[in-house]
């Protein structure tokens, strides 16, 4: 059930009465009460709430107010609204609170089951040890969700990469999928071009993407090179949360057994440019023990297919530090534990590599953020195959793999 269009609502907003307001980033916003203090730049949303960490049993709500804030979500079951709860961030006994920066997960959820929610902040104008002040509370509108259905026989999934801060690119990419029943998106690397702030993050990514779909279906941001570099890089993790709060992780969809791998930086860690700073070599060494467990685990054998997903392609990307490395700790997983398919950006050069004498597994490489030439990728399986397209802006189709199930046993 969805409850709210984002392009129908935007058109509306003319229309809102005065009991609205309209924050910096267009994102209009019911009052409940108030502000308590006058003379104050306007408490707003900046951002509509965008889903992370989907799993059978919770989801993670994102969201950014222009203020500190007392902040929850109100989510109750599609079939039944009158069952509203309330779920907030808990550590150590204190409710988070004095915050702009919103992550709230829900748990204690059902499998395969619809939800509907809103998200809910009340400023706050004074935060001392024993005297409190607050000021207007802001009430999103409506959205949905769906919880993983861990019986389910198929698996869709969007991939994109190497947007590098072209914020228009999404909905030009998006709507290639050909329908809405893709059920993730993954941004497999360099987003950004680099790190710059916020703003940079709620202009260039998340409100283009809660423009589109992320308030009703989440994104996993994997990094590319790009994203490890400038300032703002560490402070990433405060507003995404992947599966398992991990830069590298694994999930199952249906048939499917998919693996995300941050692949990392793509010069050698010592040089001039990283100023001592980067440790690369030991993360990408410690993915891939890490992968060689993950593809034994009993998750891995009972899918009918395996996916890998990582920015720097092991093969067809050059012999920079990065794409070798790569090659040297991934490859030889890859390879051993029957990988089926990989899945990458970073070259800016598409193409279907099928299997060959370097590798025995397909990797489907997609373009870069060029105009006329950009591309997703669209990965469907169900029992009797899993097909990934790998689809120009243009509406072509510029190749293909299609792989049949297997037992890895």
């Amino acid at each position: 059930m969805t409850y709210f269009k984002r392009r129908n609502f935007i058109k509306t907003l003319a229309l809102t009465s005065a009991a609205t307001l309209v924050g910096k980033s267009g994102l209009a916003t019911e009052i409940i009460d108030r502000p308590a203090s006058k003379g104050q730049a306007t408490f707003a949303f900046l951002t509509a709430p965008y889903l992370q960490h989907r799993t059978q049993d919770g989801i993670t709500v994102c969201w950014i107010t222009s203020g500190p804030a007392f902040s929850h979500v109100e989510y109750w079951p599609a079939e039944d609204p009158a069952k509203v709860q309330v779920a907030r961030t808990v550590k150590n006994g204190l409710v988070l609170a004095n915050n702009t920066i919103n992550k709230i997960r829900v748990e204690g959820l059902q499998p395969n089951t619809s939800y509907g929610y809103r998200v809910v902040s009340k400023e706050i104008v004074k935060f001392e040890a024993y005297a409190k002040a607050f000021g207007a509370t802001l009430s999103s509108d409506k959205f949905s969700f769906d919880t993983v259905n861990p019986s389910s026989s198929t698996a869709s999934l969007l991939v994109l990469n190497d947007v590098h801060d072209r914020p228009h690119s999404f909905e030009v990419l998006e709507r290639l999928y050909g329908s809405k029943q893709y059920e993730d998106v993954i941004l497999n690397g360099d987003t950004f071009d680099y790190q710059t702030g916020e703003k940079q993050l709620i202009d260039h990514l998340i409100n283009p993407c809660t423009a589109l779909f992320a308030s009703q279906k989440p994104f996993m941001l994997m990094r590319g090179n790009h994203e490890t570099r400038g300032a703002f890089s560490y402070a990433m993790d405060d507003y995404f949360e992947n599966i398992d709060k991990r830069a590298y992780f694994s999930f199952v969809r249906g048939p499917v057994f998919f693996v995300a791998l941050d692949t990392g930086e793509d010069k050698p860690d010592g040089d001039d440019a990283y100023y001592g700073m980067a440790q690369f070599d030991p993360f990408r060494e410690e993915q891939a023990k890490w992968l060689s467990e993950e593809l034994n685990s009993e998750a891995a054998k009972k899918a009918l297919y395996r996916v890998v997903i990582m920015h720097i392609p092991p093969f067809h990307s050059g012999d920079w530090h990065g794409a070798m490395h790569c090659r040297k700790v991934f490859h030889p997983v890859l390879e051993n534990q029957n990988v089926d398919l990989v899945i990458s950006g970073h070259t800016h050069r598409p193409g279907i590599h099928q299997t060959q004498a370097e590798h025995s597994y397909p990797i489907i490489i997609g373009a870069g953020p060029k105009e006329g030439q950009r591309t997703i990728i669209k990965v469907e399986a169900d029992q009797s195959k899993l097909e990934a397209n790998l689809i120009q802006e243009t509406g072509e189709t510029l190749g293909s793999v299609r792989l049949d199930p297997q037992r890895h046993v």
